[in-house]
């Protein structure tokens, strides 16, 4: 009787191991990939689809670009460099290349980065031109 048992607490254990690795180890992944997918088409339909001028990778709603913007702060026009998003900076995703808007060359993951302008507008809008890479500037600089 207690070998019964014990098999029978076996193929339990059994059974809810695989039920966990299966609903919840994958269902994790497709449940983040859905939910990504939901937050991309809300933006899209509110018109907020922003993308890495970098990689061209549609930033979800939440996901910022990483860069840096130089003082002074109450000017209209200031320099700023842009590093890339969370998908192509600091590791790129694979299959994502890193590519200059201006030059079209590709962008080193170190020390590479756009250059831009920040135009601050007076009812607080903001609008960046990129004006090249650390590639285009090595070039220019010749």
């Amino acid at each position: 009787m207690e070998y019964i048992v014990l098999f029978g607490l076996a193929i339990f254990i059994f059974i809810l191991l695989n039920w966990f690795i299966r609903w919840k180890a994958y269902g994790q992944k497709e449940s983040v990939q859905k939910k990504a997918q939901q937050a991309r088409k809300k933006a899209a339909e509110k018109g907020f689809v922003v993308n890495c001028p970098l990689c061209n990778t549609v930033l979800l709603p939440g996901e910022n670009l990483i860069s840096r913007v130089y003082r002074p702060m109450t000017v209209p026009d200031q320099l700023c460099t842009i590093s890339g998003c969370p998908h192509c900076y600091p590791v790129p995703e694979a299959g994502i290349k890193r590519r200059c808007p201006v030059c079209g060359k590709e962008v080193p993951l170190e020390e590479g980065h756009l250059t831009a302008r920040l135009f601050n507008y007076a009812d607080g809008k903001k609008h960046v031109v990129v004006t090249g890479c650390t590639e285009c500037c090595k070039r220019s600089a010749k």
